[in-house]
């Protein structure tokens, strides 16, 4: 272990000189020394000199993701228990720490695993070979520095069941990280109380990206019909209801997402203002329309449509669609909420669909606010993967 030495190819290494975190198999000239994938390498340049460490694993298109700049640094147990800290350090002074993430991947230097926080119980995601190796190393240096707080972890859960991993050479995995306990957390956001299914949700169980964003759009709602699309287990639509709606329907192709909603729109005495449906929502909102449904507030919440960059023109029909959709769904005066989590639709693409939904709709926007994901999934700059989720809020008017 760290006797390899990876280097780059004249001219190549553009992304990590620009301060990026990743080397692609075409920019490698050589690799030389005994190793595996997986094992921790040093970068060089193609004249000798040292880029820092990183692990590599030649089976993926990103051969190499770094993990320190530093020639002199030493990645061991110490090492990654220093990150885990810093991670820790910023998010207490960033947010509410009670459910949030408390690693994520390259933007917290410890690329390829998400680590969430419910309460007091934590799920990790590792996709990647050269992290997998040491993801209990940091489960257990995440525990030791929660502890220090007062912040008792009681169980682990992996939901390393993404097909990514299959790039990597590894099989999806999932399952307790030590003792089993009940994968059924509650957690408390915006004052919304939650059951977080952590085994068998989507990704980690929650979405905690848009906690700042279902804040966001409350102001909006009291006293008013909402309509929250792709509700997943309710977040938005619940956020509306204890606003004070007066009525908000939540809408969701999935069953189980619609079951888990429906009790947590329960769990806060909501029954009576807030329900949920199980439809697909490209055929229920045409139908809405056509049935002279109007509302007050409209959310679109997809998920990514793309997750590639050789799917965006696709993606985009379908991001148009939605909100050409949605708008028409929107009184006059009312509001949109409207975003995207693929990190492959670009900002500037994204503004210029939803301009066509507009144009398409026979609407005029007026933008409130641009927002991106919260604070515990922070943005590293020059690092652009860490940038994905767009979130606007518009007034709909009619043409005048």
């Amino acid at each position: 272990m760290y006797r390899a030495v990876v280097t780059l190819k004249k001219g190549e290494g553009r992304f990590l000189k620009a301060g990026g975190m990743w080397i692609y198999d075409n920019e490698i000239d050589s690799v030389m020394g005994k190793f595996e994938n997986g094992d921790v390498v040093e970068v060089r340049d193609f004249d000798g000199y040292c880029m820092g460490w990183g692990y590599v694993n030649l089976r993926s298109k990103i051969a190499v993701r770094m993990l320190s700049r530093k020639k002199d640094a030493v990645i061991d147990a110490a090492f990654l228990e220093r990150r885990v800290r810093d991670a820790w350090e910023y998010r207490k002074q960033a947010i509410d720490t009670s459910s949030c993430r408390l690693i994520f991947g390259e933007a917290d230097f410890l690329p390829g695993i998400v680590v969430d926080k419910f309460s007091d119980v934590l799920v990790v995601e590792s996709l990647t070979l050269g992290i997998d190796r040491w993801k209990q190393t940091i489960v257990d240096a995440l525990k030791r520095v929660l502890a220090e707080d007062g912040v008792m972890i009681r169980g682990v859960y992996e939901r390393s069941d993404a097909k990514v991993r299959l790039q990597e050479g590894m099989e999806p995995v999932k399952g307790f990280m030590g003792e089993p306990f009940d994968t059924k957390v509650e957690i408390r956001e915006n004052g919304v109380r939650y059951i977080v299914d952590v085994e068998d949700g989507q990704k980690t169980g929650f979405f905690l990206d848009q906690k700042n964003n279902r804040a966001a759009i409350r102001r909006f709602c009291k006293g008013k019909r909402v309509l929250d699309c792709f509700t997943h287990t309710g977040s938005f639509a619940l956020n509306a209801g204890m606003a004070g709606a007066s009525e908000v329907l939540g809408v969701d192709a999935s069953e189980l997402a619609v079951r888990q909603a429906t009790e947590n729109a329960g769990l806060n005495g909501l029954e009576g203002r807030v329900r949920f449906v199980c439809e697909d929502v490209f055929e229920l909102l045409p139908r809405l329309e056509a049935q002279g449904e109007r509302f007050d507030v409209v959310i679109l919440d997809p998920p990514a449509f793309t997750k590639s960059r050789n799917s965006v023109k696709n993606a985009v029909k379908g991001y148009r669609e939605i909100n050409l959709r949605g708008l028409k769904l929107v009184k006059d005066g009312g509001f949109l909420a409207t975003c995207s989590c693929s990190h492959f639709m670009e900002p500037e693409l994204f503004a210029k669909t939803i301009r066509e939904a507009a144009v398409g709709a026979h609407k005029r926007l007026r933008q409130v606010e641009f927002r991106t994901q919260a604070c515990d999934h922070p943005i590293l700059w020059a690092a652009d993967q860490s940038y994905y989720l767009k979130f606007y809020i518009f007034q709909v008017v009619e043409e005048r």
